[in-house]
C-alpha cells in the first residue's frame, strides 16, 4: 500500500490478534447459546469501549506521543477485542425467535453501556491528570 507506514500496520494487526484470542477465549471459556441474553459479548463490548476510552484518552491526553501505541492499542486490540458483527448476529438470532423485547433491550444497553463506558473511562484518566497537576 503506497503511503501507508508499514510499522502501522503491524501495530493494528498485533493488536488486533491480541484483542481477537482474548475475546475467542472468553467466547470458548463461557459459552452462551439460544435466543437468551449474550453475556460474553455483551461484557466484552462494554469492557471494549471502557478500554478504548481509557487508553485513547491517557494516549493522547497523558503520555508522551507514539506512532503506534494508539494505532496497536485502540484500533487493533480494542478492535479485536470488541465485536459489533456477532452482537448482530446475536440480535438476528432474536429476532427470529420473536424474543423482540429481548432484542431491544440488548441494542439499547449495549450501545448505552458502551457509552457510558467511555463516559466514565474518559473521566478517570481527565481526573487524575487534574489531581496531579493539583
Amino acid at each position: 500500500m503506497p503511503g501507508r507506514d508499514r510499522q502501522e500496520l503491524l501495530a493494528i494487526a498485533l493488536g488486533g490478534a491480541l484483542g481477537a484470542l482474548l475475546r475467542a477465549a472468553l467466547g470458548e471459556t463461557f459459552e452462551g447459546g439460544g435466543p437468551n441474553w449474550p453475556w460474553v459479548t455483551f461484557s466484552v463490548n462494554i469492557a471494549g469501549a471502557f478500554a478504548l476510552g481509557y487508553l485513547v484518552t491517557r494516549l493522547q491526553e497523558r503520555l508522551p506521543l507514539s506512532t503506534y501505541r494508539r494505532p496497536m492499542l485502540g484500533t487493533g486490540l480494542c478492535g479485536g477485542l470488541t465485536t459489533f458483527s456477532t452482537m448482530q448476529v446475536e440480535l438476528l438470532k432474536m429476532l427470529d425467535a420473536h424474543s423482540y423485547g429481548l432484542a431491544g433491550s440488548y441494542f439499547l444497553a449495549s450501545v448505552t453501556g458502551g457509552f457510558a463506558a467511555i463516559y466514565l473511562a474518559t473521566g478517570i484518566v481527565r481526573r487524575r491528570r487534574s489531581r496531579m497537576r493539583a
